[in-house]
């Protein structure tokens, strides 16, 4: 194969960190209480802004967020323009593909309550209370998934990145190039080549944000950069970073989507497929930490937390 070299000043993933750790540098000599948000989702949040006050914080990553916003947008646009070639015509969900979908996720999330259930012993004392609660949600993302089995589905599914977070991304310094397209490398070239909803690659983007979020926070925690009295005010700076800069991703998405005939015009039917993606992305991360982070879990853990408390 021929490719293209991109210059380019490294990831996306480093260029945020980079602005992460800024933002808490800055949090740990804000003088003013910290600012209090919604107590609602991101889609809520989309229609508000952060204050003047709390806006230069953001190094002006919220506006690099609104700009992956655009290029994420116009990704699924080229990938759904080819309406002649068969591999790349944008697809309705069938029930049979509901059916499947809500199968895979309901036996992914039972299978990683039970190993969540046996490796408990794992996890640090500190977050030995937040898995408990944790235990307790499973029924609910059940019961949320099973909405899949039945709900009428007006979107479309199309050819995606299939594995779309801040590392499948290039920073240039003034724009974002994305990259690898080769999918999961994890599952079969057949699995690759399905056709999804292009919020799946969504939701692999706003977890990554919260990685980038929280990441940070507990290896420097564990590495002894931050004093043990400043974590729980970097992780409630962590949750403002986060869900702002989410806001502004999905704000900017959605925007330059508008019309797309993939993607339903109902906000509810959005918000429903977005909410299902994040949380099979978030079951699957808490397995991934399990299995080789357990001093990440908090992640995951908080990520399945504030989805069924419609935090996200």
């Amino acid at each position: 194969i021929l490719q293209g070299f991109v210059p380019n000043q490294g990831d996306a993933w480093e260029f945020t960190l980079d602005t992460v750790g800024r933002f808490f540098e800055h949090a740990l000599t804000w003088e003013h209480e910290t600012p209090n948000l919604p107590s609602n989702s991101i889609f809520k949040l989309m229609e508000k802004e952060p204050s003047d006050l709390l806006r230069p914080m953001f190094g002006g990553y919220l506006e690099s967020s609104t700009l992956l916003g655009r290029r994420t947008a116009e990704l699924h646009l080229a990938l759904a323009s080819n309406l002649d070639d068969p591999d790349f015509t944008p697809e309705p969900f069938t029930k049979l593909y509901q059916r499947s979908l809500y199968q895979s996720v309901r036996n992914l999330t039972r299978q990683t309550f039970q190993l969540f259930r046996d490796s408990l012993d794992l996890l640090e004392e500190s977050a030995q209370e937040m898995a408990e609660e944790v235990l307790k949600s499973e029924g609910g993302i059940l019961q949320q998934i099973q909405l899949l089995r039945d709900r009428r589905i007006t979107s479309k599914r199309i050819r995606s990145h299939g594995d779309y977070h801040l590392g499948q991304v290039l920073y240039t310094g003034k724009d974002f190039v994305i990259i690898d397209f080769e999918g999961e490398p994890a599952r079969s070239l057949n699995e690759r080549r399905l056709k999804r909803s292009a919020l799946r690659d969504v939701a692999g983007m706003v977890g990554s944000f919260r990685y980038a979020a929280y990441s940070p926070l507990y290896i420097q925690k564990h590495s002894a950069k931050i004093r043990p009295e400043d974590v729980t005010k970097l992780e409630a700076w962590a949750d403002t970073w986060f869900r702002w800069v989410s806001a502004s991703f999905l704000r900017s998405y959605f925007e330059n989507l508008e019309g797309a005939p993939f993607l339903s015009a109902d906000w509810d039917e959005k918000e429903f497929l977005l909410k299902i993606y994040l949380l099979e992305k978030t079951v699957y991360e808490l397995g991934y930490e399990l299995n080789n982070r357990p001093n990440w879990i908090r992640i995951p853990m908080k990520g399945i937390l504030d989805l069924l408390e419609d935090r996200m």
